[in-house]
């Protein structure tokens, strides 16, 4: 009897100290959300915004998340104007709709756990005042059909230009893909062949007998040297001024090792850009990361991890799924298109990756497949949509149709509300303010002023 009463006394302080430990854990505080707002793009002929935000730690039991606004309250909460949204991947997007023109308010992501609520950086923005940026006026600069021919206008035959570039005197540089060259047009028009024999290969030495492999992405430096994207060597080729083609980064395999020089590997390079210290930012697309490089040929990794995705991060928790297109604004941000994802990434000097515009929901602005992406001196942004459209959101975040039409192929020149395009994919813009477009399937640059 006396062993069966010691047994029961165990049992019970067993199950009373099992209680307890679940009481503790219940009474356990969660960390309360942390979310960063996502910029705000203006719908400026009409009463819609759409913005977005991520949250950056790991916090659990999450019961609502969207954004919160207010014309009068700096400082919006849950209990001002709010719209709900769905959360994929930690981040969210919000389209925005029933606002006032010519309005200022204040806004900010916020997400909501057992713990409380939490709020991101507040963004004030102010609502278009219903009239669009009038429509660029198009018109072809060279090009005419598919061909190898130099010349002036549309004496000059291309074959599926890709990337496009301009220089500190008004020169535009083109990658003609499918003729392995790249050419270099005038301001007025006179086309010549910079570097390439127009056979695929592979070749360093002087620009004559240079071989590339279906030539991408441009970037010009100030000292006049052009680098190349060699998509089909899997390298970064450079161009020097006194004509000499070297091979900057990549040895030619398919891969994504870092290193120096020849040491590194990459995987379809499809667009670059530099940076005012020289630096290079390369899109590897076939890895899905974005690549820098050194004046002195150092290849890092600086976002992404290899997995195609959409997710938010920082640097190498950051997916990207296929980058395509890459530009810098004024304050050294970084975008990036990405067709696959319907999207335009912004990557800050920290390499915080978040959502610019656009995403694979509803709420997101609608950009279609945006394939690459310039910013002018003016801080205004401009997209080639490789559905037909060149689009512009300008330096207060204001978006607007700059030309072209969705789904509708051609090649007409004239007022941006009627031209066409058939499937642009490079976008460069020069001082005057002028915007090129590689035209691939129509083999034109067209020129919007």
């Amino acid at each position: 009897m006396k062993k069966t009463s010691t047994q029961m006394n165990l049992l019970l302080l067993l199950i009373i100290t099992v209680l307890g430990a679940c009481s503790k854990s219940d009474n356990v505080k969660l960390e309360l959300p942390v979310v960063l707002t996502g910029d705000v793009v203006i719908a400026a002929t009409s009463t819609s915004a759409w913005t977005g935000g991520s949250i950056t730690n790991n916090t659990a039991n999450i019961s609502s998340y969207g954004v919160c606004y207010s014309t009068t309250n700096p400082e919006p909460t849950i209990n001002d104007t709010k719209k709900e949204q769905t959360i994929k991947l930690f981040t969210f997007n919000s389209h925005l709709s029933g606002l006032v023109l010519n309005t200022v308010y204040y806004l900010r992501a916020y997400v909501t756990n057992s713990t409380g609520t939490g709020y991101g950086n507040v963004i004030q923005f102010k609502t278009g005042n219903g009239v669009a940026d009038a429509y660029g006026t198009v018109s072809t600069f060279a090009g005419s059909s598919q061909g190898f021919e130099n010349g002036t206008g549309t004496a000059v035959l291309f074959n599926r230009p890709t990337g496009v570039a301009t220089d500190a005197a008004g020169n535009v540089y083109v990658s003609d893909s499918y003729n392995s060259v790249i050419r270099k047009i005038t301001p007025d028009g006179v086309s010549s062949t910079l570097a390439g024999n127009g056979t695929f290969g592979y070749a360093d030495g002087p620009v004559a007998t240079a071989q590339f492999y279906v030539p991408s992405g441009l970037a010009v430096d100030a000292a006049g040297n052009v680098f190349v994207a060699d998509l089909g060597n899997n390298m970064i080729r450079k161009i020097s001024p006194s004509g000499i083609v070297s091979t900057f980064a990549g040895n030619g395999s398919a891969g994504y090792s870092n290193g120096t020089g020849s040491a590194a590997t990459f995987s379809g390079p499809s667009a670059l850009v530099i940076d005012a210290q020289g630096n290079l930012y390369v899109t590897d697309s076939g890895n899905s990361l974005i690549r820098q490089i050194t004046p002195a040929g150092v290849v890092t990794t600086v976002v992404g991890n290899r997995v195609a995705a959409f997710a938010n991060g920082i640097g190498t928790g950051a997916s990207l799924n296929k980058p395509n297109g890459i530009a810098l604004d004024a304050a050294g941000n970084m975008y990036v298109t990405e067709p696959a994802n319907k999207a335009i990434r912004k990557i800050t000097k920290d390499y915080l990756v978040t959502t610019f515009a656009g995403g694979l929901d509803t709420a997101s602005l609608a950009i279609g497949k945006p394939q690459a992406i310039n910013i002018d001196a003016n801080n205004n942004m401009y997209i080639a949509d490789g559905n037909g459209r060149i689009l512009k959101i300008n330096k207060d975040k204001i978006f607007t149709v700059f030309a072209g039409k969705t789904g509708t192929t051609g090649s007409t020149d004239g007022d941006g509300s009627v031209a066409l395009f058939n499937n642009p994919q490079g976008i460069a813009s020069d001082t005057q303010g002028n915007i090129y477009i590689a035209d691939y399937s129509n083999n034109r640059i067209r020129k919007i002023r």
